[in-house]
């Protein structure tokens, strides 16, 4: 059994609904939701003139390896209508892992843990409230090391927690 941490968001239609769907895909394919930080809405990371986003972080219990596990999301994410138009351009669902286990992986598919996760703070704030302790594999610091020395000041606000 693996744990991994996602990064859930989007910023297009009503974000918290697709959040909500998300998370219901996920669990019905991917693995038990064991944590979820509370929703955050940030402004637009890389492409800026665009809508904000919602973000959470989850972490779920999985059977899948990594890779397949990828595959379901990347599923999922077509299941939910996603079109790859615009790289960072808005969309209506992204699913990203961040980190699985102690998973050190570098493939066409997948790169673990996830390369820009230290420079995002979009994504070390809401990691941070669900697994303050955990270790970076590559970099041997915990997720409240990297969030302290995060150098991104995008802005993040606590929007609200979800119901389930």
């Amino acid at each position: 059994m693996n744990t991994a941490y996602l990064l859930i968001g989007g910023n297009l239609g009503d974000r918290s609904a697709y959040l909500l769907e998300a998370r219901s895909l996920i669990q019905q394919f991917c693995g038990n939701i064991v944590h979820s930080s509370a929703i955050y809405e940030t402004a637009a990371w890389g492409i800026t003139e665009q809508p904000s986003f919602y973000n959470q972080a989850i972490a779920i219990e999985t059977e899948l390896r990594p890779e397949a596990l990828m595959q379901e999301l990347l599923n999922i994410e077509e299941k939910m209508g996603r079109k790859r138009t615009v790289k960072m351009g808005p969309r209506i669902i992204d699913l990203d892992i961040l980190v699985v286990d102690s998973y050190i992986i570098s493939s066409l598919l997948l790169t673990l843990p996830h390369p820009s996760l230290p420079r995002r703070r979009f994504a070390l704030l809401p990691l941070c409230e669900i697994a303050p302790g955990l270790i970076h594999p590559v970099l041997h610091k915990t997720i409240r090391e990297l969030l302290k020395e995060c150098i991104d000041k995008l802005d993040v606000q606590k929007k609200y927690l979800p119901a389930n």
